[in-house]
């Protein structure tokens, strides 16, 4: 089942909501949160696209990648 765009778009709007709602600080707490999250994520893909690789492998991976998107960013900046 697929969620409709009706789902989606409340579910954006209760998001807009509770970052509004957020202070200062639960906003500056949340970037590093994010980014540890976004990590976990993708490290779990890489988990499943290459089963083979131990967790030491698999984070330098994640970090060939992270270093391959400040590249492109600063490629695009202009750097």
């Amino acid at each position: 089942m697929h969620p409709t765009k009706e789902l989606i778009d409340e579910i954006f709007r209760d998001k807009v909501i509770q970052a509004r709602k957020m202070s200062v600080e639960q906003k500056l707490w949340a970037g590093p949160e994010l980014f540890e999250w976004s990590c976990q994520w993708a490290l779990a893909g890489i988990r499943h696209q290459f089963p083979e690789v131990d967790d030491e492998r698999a984070r330098q991976m994640l970090e060939e990648r992270l270093e391959l998107q400040r590249r492109l960013e600063d490629r695009d900046d202009g750097r």
